[in-house]
């Protein structure tokens, strides 16, 4: 609808409505699925990076609980009985789909939706009339620049998500956490009351603004240990305090290739995940089931029953020689994290496969993207991943350039290869026994977006899986 709209109606004129139109689409919807959120209790996840695998590791923390739950998340969608792929290419998915979504979660018996809610969502006003019960903030660093116009103003459309929390009133649950209509005072006596709670990553710095808005419980959570929690709930002003302050203090015991060995609040989890940045997910996952009241060996329980998430770190395995492994990291800060991730595993050379996205979506990382991958891979091999209106060979020469200053040779260590399944096929060239084959950018998405709003299906999981077997029968021949 919003492209016949731009035909018709002036530009600057568009623009101006936009604001209007997008809350006009998301009233619309709420009122079309009968305001669905209204009979479920919500968890909201935000924030730069940690979201998508914070929402997976809630859902099924409530799940073990006993509880059915339905999500949304970049890699995955959930109505309780089924979880999909996510097809949209969209985090935070329209309107229309989300509130659907939402009723069919209600119909299918959850008590819980679990939703990814971006900035770029908040921006188009998706996350309104989606009645919001616990919000959680992972962390913020600079993404999503171009759009938004500054990080400042980035942040603030976090923020806008937070200030959203008091519009709404409470929700009563039964026992069962079933959302009950309270209409009297008697009747509230033998209910629950979902309180409106924030929980916040203490070691963000950016964990005071989101510490200032307001709730009724907040529960702030941190690998820094009490003292900072501590020192964190000083700082908190009488309208953002709460009635309610509760610390979640994790500590990492160990780290290896079976996981993550932590000690949250004095008890003891295995996390059955790569990469240290996923004892932060956990602890935000245990801070929400202590905000429902949830048996503390019940939430161990269903934290340790997570053992992976499509297209994060994902390895590929099909009896080859060497390793392959599929990740959705495609900025620097996340890519950082999953070098450091990778060095426990055993591996001879280190062959990346990576590109950058288009549509004027944060052109200056690029060359930092190559200039990263350069440094801590042999062999780089730079493609095609989403130019939508861009023209994808400038965005590989972007990443390439990057990858050239710090001393890669084109056609020895670098190559540039515009067609993603050739690039694919030439790292499987050139790997050898031992060697481990990286993919990052897309993890488990279902399309490469092209011009003109077109979508080519893809999936570089199974593209590579299906690529290793090719390669392994004409070995074999």
């Amino acid at each position: 609808m919003a492209d016949k709209l731009k035909k018709i109606i002036p530009k600057r004129l568009f623009r101006a409505l936009q604001p209007v139109y997008h809350f006009l689409m998301s009233f619309l919807a709420a009122l079309i699925s009968g305001f669905p959120s209204k009979k479920l209790i919500i968890i909201g996840v935000t924030g730069t990076a940690g979201k998508t695998s914070t929402v997976y590791l809630i859902a099924k923390m409530l799940e073990k609980a006993g509880y059915k739950t339905g999500y949304t998340s970049t890699t995955i969608f959930s109505d309780g009985n089924q979880e999909w792929l996510n097809d949209k290419k969209m985090t935070m998915p329209g309107r229309v789909f989300i509130q659907k979504l939402i009723k069919k979660m209600l119909k299918n018996g959850c008590r819980y939706a679990v939703i990814e809610t971006t900035s770029e969502g908040i921006k188009q006003f998706r996350h309104r009339f989606i009645n919001y019960d616990v919000l959680v903030f992972t962390g913020l660093y600079p993404e999503h620049i171009e759009s938004h116009g500054s990080f400042e103003k980035y942040k603030q459309a976090k923020g806008l998500l937070f200030s959203h929390l008091r519009r709404f009133k409470n929700k009563y649950v039964s026992d069962n956490k079933i959302v009950c209509q309270a209409r009297s005072g008697l009747k509230k006596l033998d209910l629950s009351r979902v309180k409106k709670t924030t929980i916040i990553n203490g070691d963000d710095e950016h964990a005071d603004y989101f510490g200032e808005f307001w709730s009724e419980s907040k529960i702030v959570y941190s690998m820094r240990g009490l003292a900072e929690l501590e020192k964190f709930k000083t700082k908190l002003g009488s309208e953002s305090a709460g009635l309610d302050f509760i610390s979640v203090a994790g500590e990492l015991k160990s780290t290896g290739i079976s996981g993550l060995d932590l000690n949250i609040n004095n008890q003891d989890i295995h996390l059955n995940l790569l990469g240290e940045f996923n004892a932060l997910n956990a602890l935000a996952a245990y801070a929400v089931g202590l905000s429902q009241g949830i048996a503390l060996e019940k939430i161990k329980v269903g934290l340790e029953s997570v053992s992976g998430l499509a297209g994060k770190m994902e390895i590929i395995n099909v009896g080859q020689d060497f390793a392959a492994m599929v990740d959705y990291s495609f900025e620097p800060r996340a890519l950082e994290k999953l070098y450091e991730t990778i060095t426990i595993l055993p591996y001879n050379r280190l062959i990346h496969i990576l590109g950058s996205t288009g549509g004027g979506r944060d052109k200056s990382r690029r060359p930092i993207l190559g200039k990263m991958a350069a440094e801590k891979a042999d062999v780089v091999i730079v493609t095609n991943e989403d130019p939508y209106d861009e023209d994808p060979g400038m965005i590989i020469r972007d990443v390439a350039a990057g990858a050239k200053m710090v001393g890669k040779k084109e056609n020895q260590d670098l190559f540039l290869i515009l067609d993603r399944g050739e690039a694919i096929k030439k790292s499987l060239e050139l790997a050898k026994e031992g060697d481990l084959v990286l993919i990052t950018g897309k993890g488990a998405e279902q399309y490469i977006c092209g011009p003109d709003g077109s979508k080519t299906p893809w999936d570089d999981r199974e593209q590579l899986r299906q690529a290793i077997v090719d390669k392994m029968c004409i070995d074999k021949k």
